[in-house]
């Protein structure tokens, strides 16, 4: 277990993830980005507010983090597929993938390796926002526990979308190709479902009202926006839930369902990493 965590595959991946002038440039943009964002609120909201006492109330520190947290999920799908969907494929481009699978790394090593820095790097930025939302609770409205789970419902959306970014990347020759089909499925995981789930919504609410459908609950539990909603408001929950007929947790439906799709595309990803060789065939004697 220490060999797949603890190698010069991962230890490579990281310096080079965090020793470029990019990576830290990267994370300066998107922490001025979410600045932006939190001070331009609360002007909004005191200074350019036409209440004549300009206070920021709690209410408005939970809206303020929850525009925080929405804005910061797009980021992470929008960064994931980036920085995941050509690590494996890119090395095949520059003719390394050869040398790299003749060392003694082992397939699942390598793949994590590539998976581990390229989170390792979302990471550092969602710790690097830490200090943004500490405004929130310098004026209330939000429990440290909401925000550990916000920060778990990052983590697995990073954790699925990057195994599913690795996976194409190890099937697919051309990066551009494999980048553009992670940022596809990421598109139908946002925007597809979300259409997805208000046409089932709409079905139901046209039919009986004793009638369900099962279409909201499962294209909702695939949208990591709808479950970041739900994580704020229970009634988006129990909305969904009575529509479906379903009582078992979205978020958790969400969460195994996305550790499943993380699994299944690593578990491929090391299978198919290394190409099969055929077997030569044994000449005759004499030929």
């Amino acid at each position: 277990m220490k060999s797949l965590l603890i190698n010069p595959v991962l230890n490579k991946e990281i310096k080079l993830r965090f020793r470029s002038f990019k990576s830290f440039l990267g994370v300066f943009f998107y922490l001025f980005a979410l600045g932006g964002i939190a001070i331009g609120f609360i002007l909004m909201n005191t200074v350019f507010s036409y209440n004549a006492s300009a206070i920021f109330r709690p209410e408005q520190s939970r809206t303020m983090f929850m525009v925080l947290s929405f804005v910061q999920m797009a980021l992470i799908l929008f960064m994931t597929p980036g920085l995941t969907s050509g690590v494996i494929s890119g090395e095949r481009e520059r003719q390394t993938l050869n040398i790299l699978l003749t060392t003694p790394q082992s397939s699942t090593s390598i793949i994590l390796s590539k998976l581990i820095s390229s989170i390792a790097y979302l990471l550092l930025m969602m710790v690097a926002s830490l200090p943004l939302y500490s405004i929130v609770f310098l004026f209330g409205g939000v429990s440290p526990a909401l925000l550990g789970a916000t920060f778990g419902l990052y983590f697995i959306t990073m954790l699925a979308i990057g195994s599913i970014g690795i996976l194409f990347s190890t099937l697919i020759r051309k990066t551009i190709i494999a980048t553009i089909i992670t940022y596809g499925i990421t598109l139908f995981f946002t925007a597809g479902t979300a259409i997805l789930t208000m046409i089932g919504m709409q079905f139901v609410n046209f039919q009986n009202l004793n009638q369900t459908s099962v279409m909201p609950y499962i294209t909702s539990m695939f949208n990591p926006f709808i479950i970041l909603l739900a994580s704020f408001e229970e009634g988006v929950t129990n909305e969904i839930n009575s529509m479906s007929g379903i009582e078992f947790s979205l978020i958790t439906g969400f969460v195994l369902s996305f550790l499943l799709i993380s699994f299944i595309c690593l578990f491929i990803s090391i299978k198919k990493l290394r190409p099969k060789m055929k077997a030569k065939k044994e000449l005759p004697e004499g030929e």
